[in-house]
C-alpha cells in the first residue's frame, strides 16, 4: 500500500476537500464525514437533491458506537456473515456533519473491506462520506473514464491507483430498525 497517497488523500480530507477515490465497490466522491462545508461541496458536485442521506464508510465494527445511538443486535451477525460488501442503514446517526444522515435521522454504514479506504479511514480517525462518482441520477460510474467531465473538474483531489480492484457493483443496501426489524433496499 503506498503510504504517500494515503497520507496526501488524508491531508486532503483533513483540509475540507472533496476526494476521487476508488472503493471495493465503485469509484466514489468522498470528504470527512463530519465536515459540513465539506459535505456541502458534495452534494453541489453531485447535483444532488438536499435532503437525500449519504453513507459513510468506516474501518471497524467498533467505531459504529461513535456514529450511531443504538446498534439492533441484528446488526452485528449480518456484518459478521456478510460476504460481499453491504450497507446497513442505521435508526440514528450521532456525530456527523448535517446532511449525512436522512431527514429521519438515519444513516447509511459500510464497514469497508477495502485496505486503501480502511487505511483512510483509520489515519484520518474519522468517517468518510461515500457515494458513487456521478451526477444525481446519472448511471453509476464503473471505471475511470466513466466518470463524467463535470465531476473530474470540480472535485478538489483525485486518487490515482490505477490497478486498484473493485468489484464494479454498489453495495447492498439493508435498512434496520431499532426493534430488530430489517428491509432490503438493494440487493
Amino acid at each position: 500500500m503506498d503510504q504517500t497517497i494515503i497520507s496526501a488523500t488524508v491531508d486532503a480530507l483533513r483540509n475540507g476537500s472533496s476526494v476521487l477515490y476508488p472503493t471495493e465497490t465503485v469509484w466514489g466522491l468522498g470528504c470527512d464525514a463530519t465536515n459540513e462545508a465539506a459535505v456541502k461541496k458534495i452534494t453541489q458536485i453531485k447535483s444532488r437533491p438536499e435532503g437525500k442521506s449519504y453513507l459513510i464508510l468506516l474501518a471497524e465494527d467498533h467505531q459504529l458506537n461513535k456514529y450511531v445511538r443504538a446498534i439492533p443486535d441484528v446488526c452485528w451477525d449480518i456484518i459478521d456473515s456478510a460476504v460481499n460488501p453491504i450497507t446497513l442503514i442505521y435508526p440514528e446517526g450521532i456525530n456527523l456533519a448535517p446532511g449525512v444522515c436522512a431527514e429521519d435521522g438515519s444513516v447509511g454504514i459500510r464497514i469497508t473491506s477495502d485496505p486503501f479506504c480502511a487505511a483512510l479511514v483509520k489515519k484520518l480517525n474519522r468517517p468518510i462520506l461515500s457515494t458513487s462518482a456521478n451526477l444525481s441520477g446519472d448511471p453509476t460510474p464503473t471505471t475511470f473514464e466513466e466518470i463524467s467531465d463535470s465531476v473530474k473538474q470540480q472535485v478538489d483531489y483525485v486518487v490515482n491507483l490505477p490497478a486498484h480492484k473493485m468489484s464494479g457493483k454498489s453495495s447492498s443496501v439493508i435498512k434496520v430498525g431499532l426493534d430488530g426489524s430489517f428491509k432490503i433496499i438493494r440487493k
